[in-house]
């Protein structure tokens, strides 16, 4: 199937997964908790994209929903809010968090080839399973993410919904936080493809920001949800112990299953990959070691 083919499927599904979500939040049943009406409409949502999944036997359905998401959910978490809310803050950031959509969407576009192309963690997490296979579809590549994801968008429920406290230099903080969380995805993305473009067999990049962090492009992601953390503090600094839980699950999500996985595939694939592990850090940034 053509990239252009497989593109307008994923975008058929998305418009229907939004338009379930959409009909949940305004025309079902009202809880009366603005953030349970969120996360009941996001779980029907990731369900039409997990249909769609098992129709074409491809869980890369889901890859793009991880950016597509969280946007409409702030957008409708504010123009849901009180007239009191702070609407500097929450313009701040909701334009923050679609920057980061927008680039990270069009990365996935971008690298992304068309069906079948799945991507490779996905059958290491369902081959094997048997009967199971379609459970661990659904828990581990769908609604886990999507949870994950949400739990990430809590501090950015407070900075919309709540009246808080005015803007200030915390605000500042998260805008330069997560603008440069996601310049610095752009940057390591942009030189692995530049590197992938000419690098001989066998070859494991060390350049640029990859000299500096095994994980340049993860380390940024993390940023970015540190960020909305950051605005939930600025929001109601009284709530400090808990609206960087979300940071932290990706945090844990990064250290526990992205990066191993990754590292596993790339000591496979290219044994010199261990030299690197040996000189640079796997997060966050220093010098790298020389060897002699």
């Amino acid at each position: 199937m053509s990239k252009a083919a497989s593109l307008t499927r994923v975008l058929v599904a998305y418009v229907v997964a939004i338009a379930v979500g959409a009909a949940w939040l305004y025309l079902g049943p009202d809880t009366d908790h603005l953030w349970l009406d969120g996360l009941i409409a996001d779980v029907l949502a990731t369900l039409v994209i997990f249909v769609a999944s098992r129709i074409h036997h491809n869980s890369s359905f889901y890859d793009a929903y991880w950016s597509v998401l969280p946007p409409l959910l702030a957008i409708y978490w504010w123009s849901e809010s009180t007239p009191e809310v702070n609407d500097l803050r929450a313009a701040l950031v909701v334009t923050v968090i679609l920057v980061w959509a927008v680039r990270l969407t069009g990365n996935w576009i971008y690298a992304f080839p068309g069906f079948p192309h799945e991507d490779w963690r996905y059958p290491m997490l369902k081959d094997g399973k048997g009967s199971l296979e379609p459970l661990v579809d659904l828990l581990a590549i769908h609604l886990v993410p999507t949870l994950q994801v949400f739990l990430g968008m809590v501090p950015v429920y407070v900075a919309v919904t709540r009246t808080g406290r005015d803007v200030g230099w915390l605000d500042v903080v998260a805008v330069v936080v997560g603008l440069g969380s996601v310049a610095l995805t752009y940057t390591a993305d942009l030189q692995m493809y530049r590197f992938a473009r000419t690098k001989q067999p066998g070859q494991a990049m060390d350049r640029g920001l990859w000299g500096w962090s095994r994980h340049p492009n993860y380390l940024g992601e993390i940023g970015f949800w540190v960020s909305l953390g950051i605005f939930g503090l600025a929001t109601s600094p009284s709530d400090w112990w808990w609206v960087f839980v979300g940071a932290v699950a990706m945090v844990a999500l990064f250290l526990g299953a992205s990066i191993p996985m990754m590292e596993e595939r790339s000591l496979e694939r290219r044994p010199s990959y261990q030299d690197v592990i040996d000189r640079v850090p796997k997060l966050l940034p220093r010098p790298p070691r020389r060897t002699a």
